[in-house]
């Protein structure tokens, strides 16, 4: 019997447990300590009350014989029409046509942006980002297939674009980007629609972030023309609506995309088929509710406060004159590390004499040495603790 030897090419730990496991031996040394974490990508504000009220009819349906619900409808891999008919009509808002037939509903972004992967051949050569969010490199060195990286600096605002001397078969884009904050322009997505359709390639586009755009961005991929047949878009509940800890996503595939003449959508429906029984029918039920009028507003307020917590980050990084990308579009503030420090080592100087958690940018890819990641979920009253005591160590 033989192991998948490529598990042996993973880093021993996976980033975020690092600083999870980091941050926890200080508490330990020092409890009297009041640690302030904004690292890891986890929501604090409770979910929408139109969310929790659906939730609870659903619940209430499954106490009654006349109203139980078992697996959802097969025929559209076990996910209900009213979840399908609020994710399309959100679309349809966007100026974008999808069909129940196109949206898979899942268990979250991350377990599709893996799960995905086994559609497409392992001798395929794959094009991530750098920096990166680990687990679009981790899944992919499972798998054993060839990576190779688009640079991501200060230079091109962390924006790749493309590279016409290399050929990749898969491209990842995450937008707004996940750990740095930047957001394509449509311009740019443009360009990489284009060369994905020149290559033949298919780009997996992670959404997860679209709904912390505030300026004239494009939300989905497929707002670009020609994105219909060469991308899949990835989506998420997860910080647009608070499910971290719920559970739901969704993902697009055009019923045009085709690859070695098969249809990229049958198949992704034949493998859910497969190995995923669905979402469960309250968690569906209350993501149904969030791309409802009301759902809109009450998600979108909660939305505001973590972007008001971002922008005051950003206000305090600009005032001590450190550089950051992020913060408006997104939840996430990418700043450079002051004092010419490497990434850990700012981690175990903020951690120590400020008593704040964030995330090493070198733990995103080489490009992130020198970088460090602050998010905006915590409460309102630890964002502006935490501000604070960076303009006492850093003024």
């Amino acid at each position: 019997m033989k192991i998948n030897s490529h598990f042996l090419d993973l880093k021993d730990n996976y980033l975020f447990s690092t600083v999870g496991a980091k941050t926890a031996a200080y508490r330990a040394a020092h409890p009297e300590k009041d640690v302030i974490r904004l690292s890891i990508g986890d929501v604090t504000r409770p979910l929408a009350p139109v969310v929790i009220e659906a939730m609870r009819r659903a619940l209430d349906d499954l106490s009654r014989t006349e109203t139980f619900k078992g697996y959802g409808p097969d025929r559209y891999v076990y996910a209900y029409e009213p979840l399908l008919a609020s994710i399309r009509d959100s679309y349809a808002r966007k100026g974008v046509a999808v069909s129940f037939g196109e949206i898979f509903v899942s268990d979250g972004a991350k377990s599709d942006c893996g799960n995905l992967l086994e559609l497409f051949s392992a001798d395929n050569t794959v094009l991530i980002p750098d920096p990166v969010y680990p687990a679009y490199l981790d899944a992919n060195i499972m798998a054993g297939r060839r990576i190779i990286f688009a640079d991501a600096n200060e230079g091109n605002g962390f924006l790749p674009m493309p590279d016409e001397s290399v050929r990749p078969d898969l491209i990842y884009l995450c937008s707004p980007n996940n750990p740095t904050g930047a957001a394509y322009s449509r311009a740019q997505l443009k360009a990489w629609v284009d060369y994905a359709n020149r290559l033949g390639a298919v780009i997996l586009y992670d959404a997860a972030y679209e709904y912390f755009i505030e300026d004239d961005l494009p939300r989905s991929i497929f707002e670009i023309e020609g994105a219909r047949d060469c991308a899949i878009e990835i989506c998420s509940y997860s910080k647009t609506a608070g499910f971290t800890g719920v559970r739901c996503g969704y993902t697009v595939i055009p019923d045009t995309l085709e690859r070695g003449g098969v249809k990229l959508n049958r198949m992704w429906a034949r493998r859910q088929s497969t190995k995923f029984n669905g979402v469960s029918y309250v968690t569906q039920m209350g993501a149904a509710a969030v791309f409802t009028e009301e759902g809109e507003r009450q998600t979108r307020e909660n939305i505001a406060y973590y972007k008001r917590n971002a922008a005051m980050i950003g206000e305090t990084l600009s005032s001590l004159g450190i550089w950051y990308t992020g913060g408006i579009n997104s939840p996430y503030v990418w700043m450079k590390c002051p004092r010419g420090m490497d990434s850990w080592s700012f981690f175990d100087y903020l951690l120590e004499n400020a008593n704040v958690v964030g995330t090493p940018g070198s733990g995103f890819g080489k490009n992130g040495e020198g970088f460090f990641r602050l998010t905006a979920f915590a409460t309102a009253e630890n964002t502006a603790e935490a501000c604070l005591r960076l303009k006492t160590i850093l003024k």
